[in-house]
């Protein structure tokens, strides 16, 4: 059997330029990585070929003629996904399609009795790799659709939902597939390539913005350190990366097991490795031990979701008491030389504009040194869609590719949703203005800081200068939402 697996082209520039960071996906992957070694599997992120995706994938489909292509998507690039499908049909129409990951998760009911259903094949609900394994086997005549767990089916027009399977040992898995089988390459932070890697999966914090308990249920696994020391061997010296980004959505909730990775890491004295993670302020605040074990074994930026300087708001994200907890976290990791990128939140039901630029002031108060700045985004079947769609809050309520935290898709009890997107932006410039990369930033990426602060910022910093003094704040604005709406339309699938 001949496997494809792809990733979506669409992207989310909410901390720099969508061209600025392309990371690969870890997800197929892992799953490619995991499919028994007989059969072929490629792999393809057209995060790499966004200004040609149709003429690039009709190019691929037409050398491999795989038997199955596996996509992956989230809700916000649902859309170009099902625009794949058709197309991948239209160009091979006796390949079998089948989509996982997040958005097909929770939606698979919603999706099988929707009209794209007629380009899809097969709906992968939750983990992947021993669903999607099993159904290579069974279109190999080893295996049988109705035997395997998680797995969506179509029999004539209509889709058999088999029960959900329990979560995967993941001392079972194999490693990610990162050589040639992966067709698309070029992976960067600025200018340093990246990898992925993963050492646990699943969170049991109560955040109800989040769609993660869908996908793994309120669970918290790991991988063995072994395993995770594998990993890492094979992304520094078999792949020659030194910058590793974590995609764990928490791996500091066994803090014990992380100062454990940490010692293993140091052991092992690589140089010059470079690890970003995402963590949880709680921890990175009460565990200064094991922030300082993080920086001796090369944690050099961590994500922490900070989220809202209000309290209300917070216990509206089921978030609990984090204000203090989120400044303290920020001085642990500076004063071990960790940049810290800082996860805001607009958007809730008693903002204003106030609050809004309350809320950026917080972040700037508090030192943190970049922002991730997100609006509440109605995921479905989270706890937070539901008290919104029962407030009347939620605007966009089906029109899931501005479901990517950049857009505004609900309206507050202060202001509608156009003028909280307006809001969104214009107190952002005024608060945080300019990004200034601080030390941590400068030591790592001297050469793409330096040309931040003495190239591209100062002629930005002049085109802007005329755009307003033309136009004003407004004119500027809509020529940014104008940026915005044609960075992910692929004009060669618009037919689709």
């Amino acid at each position: 059997m001949k496997v494809l697996l792809i990733s979506m082209p669409d992207v989310v520039p909410i901390i720099i330029h969508e061209a600025a960071i392309h990371m690969p996906n870890h997800g197929i992957a892992s799953i490619a990585g995991n499919i028994d070694e007989e059969h072929s599997v490629f792999l393809v992120d057209l995060v790499r070929k966004r200004r040609q995706v149709k003429k690039y994938l009709t190019k691929v489909i037409a050398k491999i003629k795989p038997d199955l292509v596996g996509l992956s998507a989230m809700a916000w690039q649902y859309e170009t996904c099902i625009k794949i499908a058709h197309l991948i049909k239209e160009l091979q129409p006796a390949t079998k399609i089948v989509i996982g990951g997040y958005h097909a998760t929770l939606m698979a009911t919603e999706i099988a009795a929707a009209p794209e259903a007629q380009w899809l094949d097969f709906i992968i609900r939750g983990e992947g790799e021993e669903a999607c394994r099993r159904l290579v086997n069974a279109l190999d005549g080893r295996d049988r659709l109705a035997d395997i767990p998680s797995l969506s089916y179509k029999t004539g027009q209509d889709f058999i939902h088999n029960a959900r399977g329990a979560n995967l040992d993941l001392a079972t898995l194999k490693l990610p597939v990162r050589d040639k089988r992966r067709l698309t390459w070029g992976y960067h932070v600025m200018n340093a390539g990246v990898e992925m890697l993963e050492t646990s999966r699943g969170c049991t914090r109560s955040c109800n913005f989040c769609s993660m308990k869908h996908m793994y249920g309120r669970t918290f696994r790991t991988y063995p350190i072994k395993r995770v020391l594998q990993d890492i061997d094979d992304i520094y010296y078999q792949r020659k990366v030194h910058w590793i980004f974590i995609t764990d959505d928490n791996m500091v909730l066994d803090p014990a097991r992380v100062m454990e990775l940490c010692d293993a890491i140091i052991a092992r004295k690589y140089k010059n490795l470079k690890l970003l993670v995402q963590a949880d302020c709680l921890t990175m605040a009460r565990r200064e031990d094991m922030v300082a074990k993080m920086a001796a074994a090369g944690f050099r930026s961590v994500f922490l979701g900070i989220e809202n300087g209000s309290q209300k708001n917070l216990e509206a994200a089921g978030k609990g008491d984090i204000v203090a907890a989120s400044k303290q976290a920020v001085e642990n990791c500076h004063k071990y030389g960790m940049m810290v990128i800082g996860g805001l939140i607009f958007g809730f039901p008693e903002d204003d504009v106030q609050a809004i630029r309350e809320n950026y002031e917080f972040f700037k108060d508090i030192g943190a040194d970049a922002a991730y700045c997100q609006i509440i985004t109605p995921y479905p079947k989270t706890g937070m869609r539901e008290q919104l769609l029962a407030a009347n809050l939620i605007t966009n309520t089906s029109n899931y590719k501005k479901y990517n935290g950049l857009w505004a898709n609900v309206r507050t009890k202060y202001l509608d949703t156009a003028e909280l997107q307006y809001q969104y932006w214009y107190q952002r410039q005024m608060v945080l203005s300019w990004w200034d990369p601080p030390p941590s930033a400068r030591r790592q990426g001297q050469l793409w800081t330096g040309i931040w602060r003495f190239v591209l910022k100062p002629l930005l910093k002049l085109r802007y200068q005329r755009v307003l003094k033309k136009y004003g704040w407004q004119g500027r604005y809509q020529l940014e939402i104008e940026r915005w709406e044609r960075m992910n339309t692929f004009n060669d699938l618009e037919q689709y």
